[in-house]
């Protein structure tokens, strides 16, 4: 396998998985560059939602297809925002108010802890019968308010268990070798080889 379509519009993700994959040899291309229309996403867990959006992008582009689906899940919040995540304050579709959502809801909250969750799955082809799946967790809290400028979604409010600096703080490459996708990578990596 030397290409593989992402089934994301999302920038920072594409950076994150082209970087974590290249040294397999296997170049990512995003599903915008074949005009692949956003997968919907009505499943209530991360694998399913994961599952569709890549065989979605292999039937469009009859490429073998790679999908992340991850989000935030809070204990005191049930695990919201879960697979709603990028959409938890409406559309259109913001970090900033989403951040804001997430600390106005958790105003008053003693109990702040919280995982970043990611499911990848890839399918050789659209009607792939076992598409390799790979997750990882990262667990923290989240801050009273934002700091950092890096990274996006809701790496500005998550301080990572036995860090001081919250994900928004952290170099992109420390970031990548302790995230639930950097997990979810390896895992998957660890298929491909």
């Amino acid at each position: 396998m030397k290409q593989l379509v992402l089934a994301s519009g999302n920038a920072g993700k594409l950076k994150e998985l082209s970087a974590l994959l290249a040294p397999l040899g296997i170049e990512v291309l995003p599903q915008s560059a074949f005009n692949v229309t956003e997968a919907e996403e009505p499943h209530p867990s991360f694998i399913e939602n994961a599952i569709a959006k890549a065989r979605h992008a292999s039937r469009s582009t009859g490429l073998p297809a790679l999908a992340d689906d991850s989000g935030l899940c809070v204990d005191a919040l049930g695990g919201a925002p879960g697979v709603i995540s990028a959409r938890f304050a409406g559309e259109p579709r913001s970090d900033a108010r989403n951040n804001a959502l997430l600390l106005e809801k958790l105003a008053g909250q003693a109990d702040r802890r919280a995982r970043f969750y990611c499911a990848l799955a890839l399918v050789r082809h659209a009607d792939d019968p076992q598409p390799l799946i790979a997750c990882g967790e990262w667990h923290g809290q989240i801050l009273a308010a934002p700091r950092g400028t890096a990274g996006f979604g809701y790496d500005p409010a998550f301080i990572p268990e036995g860090h001081e600096l919250t994900t928004a703080e952290l170099d992109p490459d420390a970031k990548d070798a302790i995230s639930h996708r950097g997990k979810a990578v390896r895992q998957m990596v660890a298929h491909l080889t």
